[in-house]
């Protein structure tokens, strides 16, 4: 590849074949709309991108976008930092993939143990992106793999790895999958039914509010208040129900009726523990056990 290209065009190629990857489909009013440049311009990076890398791409006459060929691999962001992948799948920016550049001060974060595997994280979000079904063989718990057809809606992070929430038909109902357990996986040509979708999961549409406050055991109670920003000794927050376990247990929020784990750990108590009943995810809480 030209390494001349104008920087300006090379971050809208890498948008080109972000969106090929993540979505399936890019057409010139998603350069336009995202760049502020006219139609000709963005016909011509097409042509550039197809210039380099003709084995990626092709064009769908009849709904007039293109999409990537069956030969497809990344060649623009196959070695971008996970991190940044994934903070423009989600958050939608970063999509232009500028070159990393030295941090204003230092800053170290917690070392990830594993790496979201690049094509399986694609196959997920092209799926979420169309509305489809996903055919996958998940890895259980046990350590063998089953064949399930899914329909995802959204991807979620409990801290530490991410999950995607989809219909799970073999058992027939919503909930988690680990990408990282998701060994194989391919689109089927069919659309979720409406019973599958997002708008019927209960469990991921009823915001559950926390009223979380300083361990009544601790003796750091107004030190808490203040790091945590908390107003008259209490933090409110509202956490999706399907969410709520992992956010509680992330902060070794205190769940029990008592205030009765040990450990300098549980800084934090969940005073209104009655809100996570009927909770499906409140019972990996630290310590909840549901009246």
């Amino acid at each position: 590849m030209d390494h001349d290209i104008p920087h300006t065009q090379l971050l809208r190629l890498n948008f080109i074949e972000f969106r090929l990857l993540f979505a399936g489909e890019v057409g010139r009013g998603d350069l336009m709309r995202r760049f502020g440049i006219k139609e000709a311009a963005a016909t011509k990076d097409f042509t550039a991108y197809r210039g380099f890398f003709p084995r990626n791409i092709e064009f769908d006459q009849s709904q007039k976008v293109y999409r990537p060929t069956k030969e497809f691999s990344p060649s623009l962001i196959s070695g971008r930092p996970q991190k940044t992948l994934l903070r423009a799948l989600v958050h939608g920016t970063g999509d232009d993939f500028s070159e990393s550049v030295d941090p204003l001060v230092p800053c170290e974060l917690p070392v990830r143990l594993y790496e979201t595997r690049l094509d399986t994280l694609a196959a997920v979000s092209r799926c979420i992106y169309s509305g489809g079904v996903l055919r996958i063989r998940y890895l259980s718990g046990s350590g063998s793999t089953k064949k399930r057809d899914i329909v995802p809606f959204s991807f979620a992070g409990n801290g530490l790895r991410w999950h995607v929430r989809a219909y799970d038909r073999l058992k027939g109902r919503f909930g988690d999958f680990v990408i990282n357990r998701i060994v194989a996986a391919e689109s089927l040509d069919e659309t979720a039914k409406a019973s599958e979708r997002r708008e019927n999961d209960e469990q991921w549409n009823r915001m559950v509010r926390l009223e979380i406050v300083p361990h009544p055991k601790t003796k750091n109670a107004r030190m808490l208040e203040i790091e945590f920003g908390m107003e008259n000794g209490l933090l409110e927050c509202r956490v999706r129900a399907a969410l709520v376990g992992y956010v509680l247990r992330l902060w070794n929020v205190d769940c029990t009726a008592d205030a009765s784990l040990k450990g300098r750990e549980y800084a934090l108590w969940l005073r209104n523990r009655a809100t996570l009943y009927d909770a499906e995810n409140a019972e990996i809480a630290p310590g909840y056990v549901q009246d």
